[in-house]
């Protein structure tokens, strides 16, 4: 295996920024044919980087800095009262663990969840290439954490396991507005929380957010939350 001293990185050409209309953006990735160990990946997450798929990478802008990671230190987390009761309005799911491979259900509620939530996003539209080689391909200990309503599968959470904490890779779940009300997405962080203190981990990592990006306005409902400023974690109550 790998380790971080070994690893090689490399840059790519700037590109279209996906979370700043108009700017330019440049990402840095570890080298993918790297074998990667999981100690390696967890300092890695420390340093803010991030994985999809087989890539692990963080932002390499020259002259931005707007992308800040960001993780919830479990132990000292209180739920608002907002999310108390999201909480409590779910807890008739049940909650199972399975490793990431792909059956036609997983893609259908993904491509319905892409297709109705963000259409207008660069995932649009969605194919079965795309959902593989985003969340099951990987060397990274991972985990799809199905949630049921009774037998109906009604959201995918896909959880990396880190040395001290989990990453909240991505979510995905059924947009039927029958199921507004339930705050899937919100759940599922607030389940993987909770998961953390049951493991005894010190971490959920929730990736990058930028202030001016209204879909990542939601990140930080979840207090305290710790910020990466200047290679630093810096608690935000």
């Amino acid at each position: 295996m790998t380790e971080l001293k070994d690893l090689h990185f490399f840059a790519t050409p700037e590109h279209n920024c996906s979370y700043i209309q108009g700017y330019k953006a440049k990402t840095l990735f570890v080298d993918p044919h790297s074998s990667i160990s999981v100690n390696a990946f967890s300092q890695l997450s420390n340093l803010g980087f991030r994985r999809s798929g087989k890539h692990i990478y963080r932002p390499h802008c020259d002259n931005c800095q707007a992308c800040i990671s960001v993780r919830v230190p479990v132990n000292l987390f209180k739920p608002n009262k907002t999310q108390r009761r999201i909480f409590n309005k779910n807890k008739d799911l049940v909650v199972k663990r399975t490793t990431p491979h792909y059956t036609d259900e997983y893609f259908q509620l993904y491509s319905d969840y892409i297709s109705q939530r963000h259409a207008d996003g660069d995932m649009h539209p969605p194919n079965k290439e795309q959902f593989i080689n985003f969340l099951i391909e990987g060397d990274q200990p991972c985990d799809f954490l199905e949630f049921y309503l009774d037998e109906k599968l009604i959201a995918v959470a896909v959880t990396d396991q880190l040395v001290q904490g989990l990453s909240a890779t991505y979510t995905f779940y059924d947009p039927d507005p029958a199921f507004n009300q339930r705050s899937l997405g919100t759940y599922a962080i607030l389940w993987q929380i909770e998961e953390c203190r049951r493991l005894n981990l010190e971490y959920l990592y929730m990736g990058y957010w930028v202030q001016s990006c209204r879909k990542m306005k939601y990140k930080i409902a979840y207090r305290p939350l710790e910020f990466l400023i200047d290679g630093q974690w810096i608690l935000i109550r």
